[in-house]
């Protein structure tokens, strides 16, 4: 696949080991694609307050989409230990579902849940493209990122006046704040000469230059 374009990704498969990866590492193309159908898998949260915030965000984000949201309960933190629960719901997804686009997070990331979810995604989505999305965190594990989607500066406020209003149990954190979420997309935007941008890492790419 060479190029994504708003309206023409029709279903997406959106991977997140916690409730508000997703939102924070691609909240902003999330707003631009405009998918007819996302598939959401969450590994942790599921049954507390975060799960709800959850949902309510996907469909904040996914407006004109139709939103299915599965989010488990593996405890924060114990990924490793729960390997098999988390392939298992993978292959479910699959079962399920033959996407355009995948967004997950990337094999560099130095969170042992967000780095094992990266890693069983191959083993599941075998021939699809998946763009690894970037968390800002204390880990300093930001890498060099290899795929810019540039966002409007509107979107990029859009981002991130919803990541406050619909995550309230993250405000305390001292990492989430409107000048991490701004400030890396800034940083992005220089790199591919845009205002804004949300950043991924393409670790496989098939092109069709054919044009069919």
């Amino acid at each position: 696949m060479i190029g994504l374009r708003p309206g023409r990704t029709g279903r997406i498969v959106a991977l997140g080991a916690h409730c508000d990866d997703l939102a924070i590492g691609a909240g902003a193309t999330l707003l631009t694609l405009g998918a007819t159908r996302v598939d959401a898998l969450v590994l942790s949260g599921g049954g507390t307050s975060r799960e709800d915030e959850e949902r309510a965000a996907l469909k904040a984000f996914c407006p004109e989409a139709e939103v299915h949201v599965t989010v488990l309960n593996i405890p924060d933190g114990r990924l490793p230990a729960h390997w098999e629960r988390a392939k298992d719901a993978l292959e479910d997804l699959r079962a399920a579902t033959d996407p355009d686009l995948i967004l997950a997070p990337w094999t560099g990331d130095a969170h042992q849940d967000h780095r094992g979810l990266a890693q069983l995604v191959p083993t599941t989505f075998r021939d699809h493209l998946t763009l690894g999305y970037e968390i800002a965190k204390w880990d300093g594990d930001m890498g060099r990122p290899n795929a810019y989607h540039p966002i409007a500066p509107e979107l990029a406020e859009r981002k991130t006046d919803l990541l406050h209003l619909l995550y309230p149990s993250q405000r305390r954190r001292a990492w989430f704040d409107r000048e991490a979420f701004l400030g890396l997309m800034r940083l992005r935007g220089i790199e591919c000469n845009s205002r804004y941008a949300e950043a991924f890492h393409v670790n496989k790419l098939t092109i069709d230059l054919a044009g069919d």
